[in-house]
């Protein structure tokens, strides 16, 4: 044994910079930095860009279906259970008033909106956006067919839909000149205006409209300016109905939640609040809102227990209510606290954020629950959950408790996934259709790849995977350059899957050290692995060498991205871990997330999480998976990526095909851990900041003081 690293020249050591082509300098030592922040990234750019589309777009209802979908980034029924009760009155009443043209051009000046119409700039012009915008037109429609449980009165989402805005035509967004008829329709329009609202793009990504009766929208929580809306006496009579009846419906809403609260007693409310609580912690951001109140555990002004309120915040809207009587709450708390209830019950914490970005009101959730129901019940071999009677709280939560039970039947039939809509941090749960010659084609293209390059035989990534297990010795043994076949094994398979997948990167995690974790789980020493920085934990990244189009055509460049992928990674590693160890003390105090169980695909990720934004993270599919050691399961314990930078989003038959390529590497650990459990010794040194840089430019370790290339925009 060497001599042990002294504390001087540990603190020395992570005092360096890590980035592939900064090694052996000090960090932060540049003279300034080779990225430079571009405004127009993110979201801020992409809501910039909407707003100027739908400004320029002459026909109201043209002009709206760019705002609800934000220019085919986001189903539009998202946005449409994002409006607040006037709101949602206002844009059914407009049915009729939607035919009439905007009466304003920029910033609420009137006047015509001159030029050629839309820009065809955004992305669900044409390319990429293509596919996610026709599946957003397409949430349009769908939201009346699946407009949940049989009731008294239909669901905002369909109510909103009845109103037939989104659904215009390919001419009403092109623009052009007025004709005769419609300057006769203008000023007859004109002449019986009462009322003149507005509609805008607020910076939370959210339709703003003035419905009659309320104030102008305040410019500093707008986009850009707002387009004028003229309500003509009809149109303000079907606002007023409209509106009385939504109010009815809410307060009835609201009482049942109240009761069904008080039915709870105080210990039942306080371990519902607990459950909240903790999903709030133990889950990814998430911004809900309850008419004009926003919950939230994401930057800025928290308002729920998470990365910036510690739990037992006072500013924290759950914990506030722990001891307070029932009857102090407010509607919104009430409602809030019933909805997040029935969605936990439904599929556990991650059924939150299917609720992001809307209201969170009960006849949502019933929508929620209505739509996963039909899912289930069209999946063969599965008996079909039977509707809720009402939207009752009583009924619904009986209906929440039998599809979470469901559920376990329908994973063993049809794979579960969940579709990701970044711009509104949105998710919905898929159930997929079964693999196809696409899929099927991605899996044969990657077990090519590893019949050629590894110890195994066999056609199919099942038929390779059982080679192995016959005989798996060779995992903990030196193979090709790594100095263990389980190094070989993964890196292999994620070379492969960026070419069968055509991504410009793939890339899995995994724990670097398996003797260390059998040794913890045999001690039960759960603080020493909730000690475990993410050193502790590898990722490899691998890109395609066209990908360096997307970082200025520097391979260096390519180099540090691969990198800080690959260091995030390692800290997803790290934040899930512990979310398989038993509730003591030590693991509750240890910020961790649920481990993810399920596949994912993501369209438009680089909008809210910087690094997604700084290394155009624009499409992805994540396939988690779990792995057993020493007898304990470990979901989430490792996962296989593919992201795309621009081009065509990955779909569902992608998924399928990921989710066998990462289980193939699930199993391949899986075996190495029982090597371990039993003795051999396997660690794993490679995927390291050299390694990425070697590996990546195809050059030695770099000198210290290379540059990752000229200076550059993160985009």
């Amino acid at each position: 044994m060497g001599r042990q690293e002294s504390r001087r020249a540990a603190n020395a050591r992570k005092r360096m910079s890590r980035r592939p082509s900064r090694l052996g300098t000090p960090a932060g030592s540049t003279a300034k930095p080779d990225r430079v922040a571009d405004p127009d990234a993110g979201f801020p750019g992409l809501l910039r860009q909407v707003w100027r589309r739908a400004e320029r777009t002459e026909d109201l209802r043209a002009a709206l279906d760019v705002l609800l979908t934000l220019d085919g980034h986001v189903p539009a029924d998202v946005q449409l259970r994002a409006l607040n009760s006037a709101q949602e009155a206002a844009l059914t009443a407009l049915r009729g008033a939607a035919t009439a043209r905007a009466d304003s051009g920029p910033s609420g000046n009137p006047g015509s909106v001159g030029g050629a119409g839309a820009s065809g700039s955004g992305a669900g012009a044409s390319g990429s956006g293509g596919a996610v915008r026709r599946a957003a037109e397409a949430g349009v429609a769908g939201a009346v067919a699946a407009s949940g449980p049989a009731d008294s009165e239909p669901s905002a989402p369909e109510s909103a839909v009845r109103a037939d805005l989104g659904q215009s035509g390919a001419a009403d967004s092109a623009g052009g000149a007025d004709t005769p008829g419609d300057r006769v329709a203008d000023a007859a329009v004109a002449a019986d205006v009462v009322f003149v609202g507005e509609v805008g793009l607020a910076a939370n990504g959210r339709v703003a409209l003035r419905v009659p009766g309320g104030r102008p929208l305040d410019p500093r929580d707008l986009v850009g300016g707002v387009r004028r809306v003229p309500y003509d006496r009809a149109a303000l009579d079907a606002y007023r109905r409209e509106l009385g009846r939504v109010r009815e419906r809410n307060a009835a809403r609201a009482a049942d939640c109240r009761a069904w609260l008080a039915g709870q007693g105080t210990e039942g409310r306080r371990a519902l609040l607990d459950q909240a609580l903790e999903a709030a912690v133990r889950t990814a951001p998430f911004v809900l809102y309850q008419e004009d109140t926003q919950y939230t555990n994401f930057r800025e002004r928290n308002t729920l227990t998470g990365k910036t309120l510690w739990p037992g915040h006072p500013d924290c809207a759950l914990g506030a209510l722990r001891d307070l009587p029932l009857d102090l709450w407010t509607d919104q708390d009430t409602q809030l606290v019933v909805c997040l209830t029935l969605l936990i019950r439904s599929a556990g914490f991650g059924r939150v954020e299917e609720a992001n970005g809307t209201q969170l009101t009960v006849d949502h959730v019933a929508y929620t629950l209505e739509r996963v129901r039909r899912a289930y019940a069209a999946v063969p071999g599965v008996a079909p959950v039977p509707a809720a009677a009402s939207h009752r709280v009583a009924d619904l939560d009986r209906l929440a408790v039998a599809l979470r039970e469901r559920r376990r039947e329908v994973s063993g039939h049809a794979q579960l996934y969940r579709e990701i809509h970044g711009a509104l941090m949105h998710k919905v749960e898929r159930v997929a259709a079964a693999p196809g010659p696409a899929a099927r084609a991605r899996e044969d293209a990657v077990a090519a790849h590893l019949r050629a390059r590894l110890p195994l035989s066999g056609r199919t990534l099942a038929d390779l995977g059982r080679d192995l297990a016959a005989a798996p010795g060779w995992l903990a043994a030196p193979h090709g350059a790594f100095g263990t076949g389980l190094e070989s094994l993964v890196h292999e398979t994620v070379a492969a899957s960026a070419d069968a997948f055509a991504a410009d990167f793939a890339m899995s995690r995994g724990m670097r050290s398996l003797p260390d974790l059998v040794r913890a789980l045999r001690g039960e020493n759960w603080a020493a692995i909730c000690d475990w920085d993410i050193t502790h934990f590898f990722c490899c990244v691998v890109p395609r060498p066209e990908a360096a189009a997307h970082f200025g055509g520097s391979r260096a460049a390519l180099a540090d991205a691969a990198w800080a992928m690959s260091s995030r990674m390692s800290y997803n590693s790290w934040h899930f871990v512990a979310g398989n160890l038993p509730r003591e003390p030590e693991v509750v105090a240890r910020d961790h997330f649920v481990p993810p169980v399920i596949p994912d695909v993501a369209y438009f990720s680089d909008q809210h999480h910087h690094g997604h934004v700084n290394n155009n993270v624009r499409f992805s599919v994540r396939s988690p998976q779990p792995v057993e050691v020493d007898g304990r399961r470990f979901d989430g314990f490792m996962d296989l990526r593919l992201l795309r930078c621009a081009g065509e989003p990955f779909g569902e038959q992608d998924v399928l095909a990921a989710h066998r390529v990462s289980g193939f590497v699930a199993r391949a650990t899986s075996l190495a851990a029982a090597l371990v459990a039993a003795g051999t010794g396997l660690e794993v040194t490679a995927f390291d900041s050299d390694w990425h840089w070697t590996a990546v430019t195809g050059t030695g370790p770099a000198a210290p003081g290379a540059l990752a290339g000229p200076d550059r925009r993160a985009s």
